[in-house]
C-alpha cells in the first residue's frame, strides 16, 4: 500500500544539498524537484545546488562528482522518473541506475537518496510525483535531512 509522505521537523543546520534532477518526464520530476526544495529549504538548508541531466541513466556519474566537491554534500537526492514500455529498457536503465547509486554512496560514504522511479504507467507517476499527500520528491528531501543528522552523529 502506498503510505503519505510524513513530514519530520528534521533542521538542515549549516548542512549543504545537491540534487541531480532528469529532465526526462519533466512533469514529473520537476514536481518531485520543487517538493524536494520546498522541504529543505523548510528545513534550512544552507545550500541546494540543483543540477540536472538529460535522463536517468546520467544521473550516477553528475552524483559522483558531486560527491567529490569540497565540502561534499550532506546527501545528494537523485530524481527521475523512468515509465516502463513494450520493451525491457526501462528495466535495464532502473537496474544500472540503482546499481550505481548504491555503489557510490557506499564507495564515497554520502548519502545518495534514490528516488529515481520505474513506474508501470502515468497514473503511478502522477499519484507519486504530482500531488502532495504521495510526493516522493519530498519523501526524499526528509530522507536526505535525516542522513545528513545520522552521518554528522558518527563522526
Amino acid at each position: 500500500m502506498l503510505k503519505p509522505v510524513s513530514t519530520q521537523s528534521f533542521r538542515a543546520g549549516r548542512a549543504q544539498f545537491a540534487i541531480v534532477a532528469s529532465q526526462y518526464n519533466a512533469r514529473y520530476v520537476d514536481a518531485m524537484l520543487r517538493a524536494a526544495s520546498a522541504e529543505l529549504k523548510r528545513a534550512g538548508a544552507s545550500r541546494v545546488q540543483v543540477v540536472r541531466v538529460p535522463g536517468a541513466y546520467e544521473i550516477p556519474v553528475v552524483a559522483t562528482r558531486l560527491v567529490r566537491q569540497t565540502p561534499a554534500p550532506a546527501a545528494i537526492i537523485c530524481l527521475g522518473v523512468i515509465l516502463r514500455g513494450q520493451t525491457v529498457h526501462a528495466a535495464h536503465i532502473g537496474d544500472a541506475v540503482s546499481r550505481a547509486l548504491m555503489e557510490i554512496q557506499l564507495r564515497n560514504e554520502v548519502p545518495v537518496i534514490h528516488e529515481v522511479l520505474l513506474l508501470e504507467n502515468e497514473e503511478q507517476a502522477r499519484v507519486r510525483c504530482l500531488g502532495r499527500k504521495h510526493n516522493r520528491g519530498a519523501e526524499a528531501a526528509q530522507t536526505a535531512l535525516a542522513m545528513a543528522q545520522v552521518m554528522a552523529a558518527l563522526v
